[in-house]
């Protein structure tokens, strides 16, 4: 009777085991929707952008934390990007796969222009995004200032003009 009793509590306790990692669309976390990620009824992904704190105050970063910057050379909305050919070795274009670029506590207005080679540059009011070559692990900011042309990037989409003496 004991072995019985033993082996029905086994079964349950395996039965109940399972269920819980079989998983059901009930009980997986969703970010909630905003203004700018893709519709509810769409896979759940990654923002592309979302904010962290850095020694020059809250900036925005990719989805593995990597920095972004802005270029003052560039003209907001002009639809083109000022950094060409060896700048871009420097300065690589921060891209997106998506129709609509998502963020997570950005409140500016994203975007997207086209490269010359057909990508997707993802733009913040109206300004390209980029990355800074230099910049080798999230939290660097590195490119802080460069040139007097180059700016960390704020969660409303203006440049950071303060210095930054470390990373975040």
């Amino acid at each position: 009777m004991n072995r019985k009793v033993g082996l029905g509590v086994a079964v349950v306790a395996l039965a109940a085991l399972l269920a819980g990692c079989g998983g059901s669309p009930g009980t997986t976390a969703t970010p909630a929707p905003t203004a700018t990620s893709a519709s509810a009824s769409s896979p759940a992904v990654a923002a592309d952008l979302k904010t962290a704190s850095s020694s020059a105050g809250q900036i925005v970063v990719d989805s593995k934390g990597m920095s972004l910057y802005f270029f003052t050379k560039d003209s907001k909305d002009s639809g083109t990007s000022a950094c060409t050919g060896a700048c871009l070795a420097a300065w690589p274009v921060f891209t997106t796969t998506a129709d609509t670029p998502t963020a997570d506590g950005v409140t500016g207005t994203l975007g997207t222009i086209a490269t010359p080679d057909g990508k997707k540059q993802v733009t913040l009011n109206g300004l390209p995004l980029y990355y800074f070559a230099q910049d080798k692990k999230p939290g660097d900011v590195l490119g802080q200032g460069v040139n007097d042309v180059w700016y960390l990037v704020s969660p409303s989409g203006e440049m950071v003009k303060g210095a930054a003496t470390s990373g975040y």
